[in-house]
């Protein structure tokens, strides 16, 4: 095998040679990143039907994809843990054997790539040069791979530059499963549909992926690699891989302060990442601004402070609710050089998905490509229909986002889809109660994954389906995180999903979130009061700026911010479930918060003060 005379990694000439043998595609292409390759390939993806390319007047350099049905989201299901211990996975991981699983995987990969070119990527996550970043090389015969790492990945040549002659990487292995025979004629979307394995080796660094080309099944930065195998590194060199959001806050003294904040997937977090500011806000000065919008690498720096950086160069956001009058900076960040995944297709060349527009075109192209009329009876966009797009375009991206060093986090937020008991926001008394409170999180399942729609599961962290070791070590991995920082992030939880009893919302989120982030940022900062209630501090409805929204009375805050007491005690109860899984390695410290806890809700029981009057305690 020839090498570019540009590749002087040994280990990785020795690597990719080894899976060339196994898989043996007919050819094998080492990608620079470039916009030649990009275009290159977007044109051969046009010719062999994968693509269809949109209307270049309507979205300039844009193409739609429609994915096999069986191939339309993460598939949890068949994504495995194989550290060497069992134990070492967890009970929420999936795990087999690394022995095991190699023998199954090396008889799936003998000869896969059959027919098919070989595509070597390597890539940066994370800022070229950035002390926080880490670099990966991914092996894939799926050009829509390919194309998506460069939008959602800092690809190519820079990143191979990075490593030298000997610099580490985290080796990805990736198969659509669809061998070609000599003249055979190739599927718009290849994958093979009776077998799919997502496997990660947490001691090897590695990760071996086959059967699926879609989203974080196929693009191995993603979930498999910035927060799977990075959750590993990061408990290992006293760091975190979250997923999270990361925005700026600047207010009108001119003061930035940076948040994470972690949901699970469709839950709001790029509205959230790209929200403005109501009018009265904007006219005052307020400005928010986007690092990221999914994932989060922090680690602590030389001042004692904790630094974040966006580990992606780009968005993978569900489509389906995006719209002008709920998101206008996605928006506007999609009008131009966008992938789009499973939407509709228009009869001018554009794209459409239900929540676009308030009344659908009168005929589309559904995301079978099939015809589609209001009255079809059937979603038009598939409801985990994705853009993928360059976050450079993002009208709001910080001026930071790409800064080596990071952006200092003040805060953390963490947030499910919870139509009941959960508080619009409240503050957690100290480190230990906030883990204790992102550990037992709850959210309402979503078409992001595979399943049961709807029904409200554990998702400790937001991280349930992405941290690759036992859970109950990664929530004492943040209890030991806290206590090495010097002055650690305040942190609070959100619900913007809270309902009345007529099933309506009782928030209108969106922009109108910025009022619940003013007094989030003010509280880290250490400006603003809060109330003390029997599970954190939680703000008056005086301590939130109403300006604007002057029409949201005290009533409908009681009722947004209420804390039932018989439903949040049957919901501290309902956390032994997740603790009795893990309870061999559970840190002591979140069982005395579960007892406090329940102790201030009895004592609240009996109380008949109302702690948003302010009547309890101020803080």
């Amino acid at each position: 095998m020839r090498f570019p005379p540009h590749v002087q990694h040994e280990r990785l000439k020795g690597w990719v040679k080894e899976i060339a043998a196994l898989c043996v595609p007919e050819r094998v292409q080492w990608c620079d990143g470039s916009q030649r390759e990009y275009d290159g390939l977007c044109d051969l993806l046009v010719q062999s039907g994968t693509f269809t390319r949109l209307n270049p007047d309507r979205r300039p350099n844009s193409f739609l994809a429609r994915s096999d049905p069986s191939d339309v989201a993460r598939l949890e299901d068949r994504t495995f843990i194989c550290s060497i211990s069992k134990n070492d996975a967890g009970p929420t991981n999936n795990w087999v054997a690394p022995r095991g699983m190699k023998e199954t995987l090396r008889g799936l990969f003998d000869g896969c790539m059959r027919g098919r070119t070989m595509y070597v990527v390597p890539f940066s996550m994370g800022p070229l040069g950035s002390p926080i970043a880490h670099v990966g090389v991914e092996l894939t015969d799926s050009p829509y791979v390919v194309v998506s790492m460069r939008i959602m990945t800092r690809m190519g040549r820079a990143a191979l530059d990075m490593l030298g002659g000997d610099g580490d990487f985290v080796p990805c292995v990736h198969s659509v499963g669809a061998a070609l025979a000599p003249g055979e004629k190739d599927v718009a979307w290849p994958c093979n549909k009776a077998q799919k394995y997502i496997v990660h080796y947490p001691e090897e660094r590695s990760i071996w992926s086959y059967g699926s080309g879609y989203g974080g099944n196929a693009l191995l930065g993603k979930k498999c690699f910035a927060l799977r195998i990075a959750s590993v590194m990061a408990r290992d060199e006293g760091w975190l891989a979250e997923h999270m959001l990361i925005l700026g806050v600047k207010g009108p003294r001119g003061e930035k302060t940076y948040v994470a904040a972690a949901f699970p997937s469709s839950c709001g977090k790029t509205n959230f990442a790209m929200l403005i500011p109501p009018k009265p806000f904007l006219e005052e000065g307020w400005e928010v601004t986007t690092v990221g919008d999914d994932i989060a690498w922090i680690k602590p720096g030389p001042d004692g402070a904790i630094y974040a950086i966006n580990p992606e160069a780009g968005y993978f956001g569900v489509a389906p609710g995006t719209s002008w009058d709920t998101n206008p900076v996605a928006m506007e960040t999609i009008g131009r050089n966008a992938l789009f995944t499973n939407v509709a297709l228009t009869d001018d060349g554009d794209v459409w998905w239900e929540g676009l527009t308030r009344t659908p075109p009168a005929h589309l192209l559904d995301w079978q490509g099939q015809d589609w009329a209001p009255d079809s009876g059937r979603p038009a966009a598939h409801p985990n229909a994705r853009f993928t797009v360059p976050a450079r375009q993002c009208p709001s991206i910080d001026p930071d986002w790409e800064n080596p060093r990071g952006v200092p986090i003040k805060a953390f937020i963490f947030g499910g889809r919870r139509g009941t008991t959960a508080p619009l926001v409240h503050q957690a008394f100290n480190w230990t109660y906030g883990v204790y409170l992102a550990a037992t999180m709850g959210s309402e399942t979503t078409a992001a994954a595979a399943g049961r729609q709807g029904v409200v599961r554990r998702d400790p962290f937001a991280m349930l389906p992405f941290c690759a070791y036992h859970m109950a070590d990664y929530f004492n991995h943040w209890l030991q995180f806290g206590r090495a920082v010097n002055n650690p992030p305040r942190i609070f939880g959100v619900n913007w999903f809270r309902r009345g009893a007529d099933g309506r919302f009782l928030w209108p989120g969106y922009g109108e979130n910025m009022r619940v982030l003013k007094w989030i940022v003010e509280r880290a900062n250490g400006r603003a009061i809060g109330i003390e209630s029997p599970i954190g501090w939680m703000p008056r409805y005086e301590d939130i700026d109403w300006r604007g929204l002057e029409d949201f009375t005290p009533a409908h805050f009681n009722e947004v911010m209420s804390v039932d007491r018989e439903q949040w005690s049957q919901e501290v109860l309902s956390h032994e479930e997740l603790f009795v899984k893990l309870y061999d390695r559970l840190p002591k410290e979140l069982r005395s918060v579960r007892d406090l806890l329940m102790s201030s809700l009895f004592i609240a029981r009996s109380k008949t003060d109302n702690w948003l009057d302010g009547t309890i305690r101020e803080g």
